[in-house]
């Protein structure tokens, strides 16, 4: 039996606004365990905060930055489409998992954030995004694409994924490539959903938009993770 994908992205600063959805409520997002803190968070930000009562959209729309721009997830049909709704979830330091067809409004709020009584986010919500996980996980393809910050929200000792693939993009110098590390991200995502593949040496036949190929002697491959290099041709 082929084994589950799941692939983990950061959410983007750039946001859509507006948009035609009820206000945000319990209920209504596909992570459902995860209402719980959610609302704790959202009344430690206030009564006052706009994000209470401002119209939502989905999340796939919402998210406008680099990363999302490049998936072009409004051009995805069919299977792709149906693999893009259930295999990919965005970690975001407000809603801790987020869903593509979620309704989320637009928003302001890191990771990086301290929310007075919680703390530190990145510190606060490991336990609840990481409880959230471990049945999606388990025995699962984990396409971890997220930023340090972001990978640091999950307890990756307590899941447990088949594999748990990241990638790194060098330039023609060996250098580590920050400018557009989240436009190749997005290509890699369009990839997935697309192909449907798992085995992350399949990259080696996948013609990279922006001229990055896997380099297989650079890359490190053991039964628990894949760590992947694309080298700029």
């Amino acid at each position: 039996m082929a084994a589950r994908t799941l692939v983990l992205i950061p959410p983007s600063e750039g946001k859509a606004s507006g948009g035609r959805g009820a206000p945000w409520r319990p209920g209504t997002m596909r992570i459902a365990e995860l209402d719980e803190p959610r609302v704790e968070l959202l009344a430690a930000l206030g009564a006052g905060h706009p994000v209470h009562e401002a119209p939502t959209m989905a999340a796939i729309e919402r998210y406008t930055g680099v990363l999302y721009k490049e998936l072009d997830a409004g051009s995805i049909t069919g299977t792709a489409k149906r693999r893009l709704n259930a295999n990919v979830l965005t970690v975001s330091g407000l809603w801790g998992l987020v869903a593509p067809r979620d309704p989320i409004p637009d928003y302001r709020l890191k990771m990086s954030a301290s929310v007075p009584p919680l703390g530190r986010l990145s510190t606060w919500w490991p336990p609840e995004i990481t409880a959230a996980l471990v049945e999606r996980a388990r025995g699962a393809v984990v396409w971890d694409l997220l930023p340090n910050e972001h990978a640091a929200a999950i307890d990756w000792t307590a899941i447990a994924p088949r594999l748990r693939v990241t990638a790194t993009f060098l330039d023609h110098n060996g250098r580590t490539v920050s400018h557009w590390n989240k436009l190749l991200k997005g290509s890699i995502v369009r990839w997935l959903v697309e192909s449907g593949e798992q085995d992350p040496l399949a990259l080696a036949d996948f013609e990279h938009p922006q001229g990055y190929a896997l380099d297989v002697e650079a890359s490190t491959f053991d039964l628990r993770t894949a760590e992947l290099v694309l080298r700029e041709r």
